[in-house]
């Protein structure tokens, strides 16, 4: 009997243990927000911020790599728990999940094209432009650019970045930092071209509506920026964004 008993209670501890995981999602495969390093271990800008939430918080998290299309069908299925996947906040996407606030300022999106390629942008015609599927940018190009023009999507930044190279598409939309960290690896193939566009109201984690992991994910972000470890991490990753602090105090 004291043996069931035991047993029991030990199924219990493991149950329980299971149920304090919290499970966060990544695309990993947007550097420098996410990627899978040499190691083979998910890491990048999004990746500390969440596991510093998770500290902050004292939850026991681990990381869930998901298509970057699939991520909000799969959160809302309850096979995850959060969205920390350079994920923009918009209106639309308000209506099925919960954000956190921001913890990345919104981040202009702009063009990569051929080296040499130039365009003109106040009458672009006859151009294939290419964004990656279900963000921000493909739908700026779907409501811009689509007139004249032949709107191009894809379900991974490398086949975006592929087909510029091999010259299926003109132009490639993205965001500007990570556009600048991927065109720096192609010796000058690639180049930035085209004006600044600022869509999106900044970065967050994305919850499934009601969630009360909310409320957790917000009072540590609130930390990190009060105390500037948010700050700290947003130059860490990304030198080039001038001016600050972001969320710290002068």
């Amino acid at each position: 009997m004291n043996k069931l008993i035991l047993a029991a209670a030990a199924l219990i501890a493991l149950t329980a243990s299971a149920q304090a995981q919290v499970r966060l999602a990544s695309e990993a495969a947007y550097p420098p927000y996410n990627y899978v390093d040499d190691a083979g271990n998910v890491a990048g800008f999004d990746i500390d911020v969440g596991n510093e939430i998770c500290k902050r918080a004292g939850l026991e998290c681990v990381w869930v790599i998901n298509e970057w299309d699939t991520l909000i069908p799969n959160l809302q299925a309850g096979n995850f728990d959060a969205i920390v996947s350079s994920l923009s906040i918009t209106e639309d996407r308000k209506k099925t999940v919960d954000f956190t606030q921001e913890y990345f300022p919104p981040d202009p999106s702009t063009f990569a094209a051929l080296a040499g390629k130039s365009f003109d942008f106040d009458n672009l015609s006859d151009v294939r432009i290419g964004a990656q599927t279900g963000t921000i940018q493909a739908g700026h190009l779907d409501t811009t650019y689509k007139t004249n023009n032949t709107i191009l999507s894809f379900d991974t930044p490398d086949q975006g970045l592929a087909d510029l190279n091999a010259g299926n598409i003109d132009l490639l939309f993205a965001e500007k930092s990570y556009l600048a960290e991927t065109l720096a690896g192609t010796n000058g193939a690639l180049e930035l071209v085209g004006p600044e566009v600022a869509i999106g109201d900044g970065v967050a984690a994305g919850l499934r509506k009601g969630d009360a992991l909310l409320a957790k994910f917000d009072e540590a972000l609130t930390a990190m920026k009060e105390d500037g470890t948010l700050d700290a991490l947003i130059v860490l990753y990304f030198p080039e964004r001038e001016g600050g602090p972001f969320y710290g105090t002068e």
